[in-house]
């Protein structure tokens, strides 16, 4: 048996996964990213070989993506996040046509055509209020944890606006909130439906399309689905919560069983064309 890995040097975590050649998902891992990229590609590479009780010579083929993908020396070739995405999310929702991805640090809106490849795409911009940072930022100006965001959230009875378009201003009206008496959970809340407001806007710039696929760490928490599903007026799909953050590195590991898959065949034709004849 062959594996093939793919690994996803994000902004704020690294993931990694591991697959047979018959494309079954046999380990996983993440690690935080930090600020040595290479030694977290490393690290989440070796806990997935750990688990799959793997030896590195059994990996016949690396693909790596995210925006630390180039940092990886022992990958065997690099692609974009975006198009990574778009293969992992349409292997998991074959009827996928837009991809939001949601993640610790940045935002991204993509519409794929019906072969998986994407058609269109726009990012958020460097402020800190369009990405889950925001929330994390917000919980912990409150005293909460990330653990603590769904939980908490699930308890609100109505969100308080937060409208700042950056997260300096949007902090301020936390602050405000906080001290007119707002309950913690409605203000996590609020900062989840601008989250969503902005999210909405990245897709509207892609002409978003039906299916839907929603991705990344901020997916884990249900208010945040549930609040997307409300403005886009119809169901969405969402991985479950073990593989929503593994999108990327999913979708990696896959291109890299399509391009391995190809060297086998075309060795065997070439080999095929060297046998001499009888």
């Amino acid at each position: 048996m062959s594996y093939i890995a793919g690994i996803d040097v994000g902004s704020t975590y690294t993931k990694a996964v591991i697959l047979d050649e018959h494309r079954n998902l046999v380990a996983q891992a993440m690690v935080p990213t930090g600020f040595r990229l290479a030694q977290a590609a490393e690290r989440a590479y070796r806990r997935a070989l750990a688990q799959a009780e793997l030896h590195e010579q059994e990996v016949v083929y690396l693909v790596t993506t995210g925006f630390g993908r180039h940092q990886v020396p022992f990958r065997d070739v690099q692609v974009t996040d975006l198009t990574a995405s778009a293969r992992g999310a349409t292997f998991l929702f074959p009827d996928t046509r837009t991809v939001l991805d949601v993640g610790g640090q940045t935002m991204k809106a993509s519409r794929l055509d019906q072969g998986a490849k994407v058609k269109a795409f726009r990012l958020n911009d460097k402020c800190a209020a369009g990405t889950g940072a925001f929330l994390e930022k917000t919980a912990r100006y409150m005293g909460f944890t990330t653990e603590d965001i769904g939980p908490l959230v699930a308890t609100s009875k109505k969100p308080v606006p937060i409208s700042g378009v950056c997260a300096v201003f949007a902090e301020s009206e936390v602050i405000n909130h906080l001290s007119q008496g707002s309950a913690p959970a409605d203000i996590l809340h609020g900062a989840i439906v601008s989250l969503v407001d902005r999210s909405l806007q990245l897709m509207k710039r892609v002409r978003m399309e039906p299916a839907y696929t929603l991705i990344g760490g901020i997916m884990r928490f249900e208010t945040m689905v549930r609040v997307v599903q409300a403005q886009l007026k119809g169901p969405v799909h969402v991985p479950p919560p073990e593989l929503v953050q593994f999108v990327p590195a999913l979708g990696a590991a896959l291109l890299g069983l399509q391009r391995w898959q190809r060297r086998q065949q075309e060795a065997a034709r070439q080999a095929v064309r060297l046998t001499p004849a009888s």
